[in-house]
């Protein structure tokens, strides 16, 4: 018999009340329970950082964290970052102008990272951006095209602020 509990948690602003079992993962509950396949699995252990979610607004290991964790907490994905679905977020934007992607597998993770980075940081440094994203591991771009996008999407973000 498995142990099951009833949760509700916002994800990317919508509500989701659903019974789950204790031990789902909350990646797996984000791909399999809302079909938000965004959020990648790999390592299944914490360390590549393909997970990456914003539990409350903070970096969190999706495949570390449990679904009944995140009850009553606001979870966002990759899938929440852009402002609409026919618009790109800045961040989005610069990875695609600057080649910060390539096989895609790790961008998920990375963009969320970023996110949280440019949310609190609206001015980091190279050193900072490489410092944030030290935790996403990425097996294809070598990271300088990420941290232009990074540098690149605070600029914009930095100019639309002040417009």
């Amino acid at each position: 018999m498995t142990d099951t509990r009833k949760i509700t948690v916002t994800v990317n602003g919508k509500s989701h009340t659903k019974e789950v079992p204790t031990r789902l993962l909350l990646s797996d509950f984000l791909r399999h329970e809302l079909l938000l396949t965004g959020t990648h699995v790999g390592c299944e252990h914490g360390v590549c950082g393909a997970c990456t979610v914003l539990i409350d607004g903070r970096s969190a290991r999706s495949c570390l964290t449990l679904a009944v964790q995140a009850n009553g907490h606001e979870v966002m994905t990759v899938e929440g970052i852009a402002p609409n679905a026919d618009e790109l977020h800045h961040l989005q934007q610069a990875m695609q102008d600057h080649h910060g992607l390539q096989c895609g597998y790790c961008t998920p993770g990375i963009l969320t990272t970023l996110f949280e980075l440019l949310r609190d940081n609206p001015d980091p440094s190279e050193h900072e951006v490489r410092s944030a994203i030290s935790g996403n591991l990425c097996r294809c771009t070598g990271y300088q095209g990420i941290v232009e996008a990074a540098l690149d999407a605070a600029q914009k973000m930095r100019a639309g602020a002040r417009s």
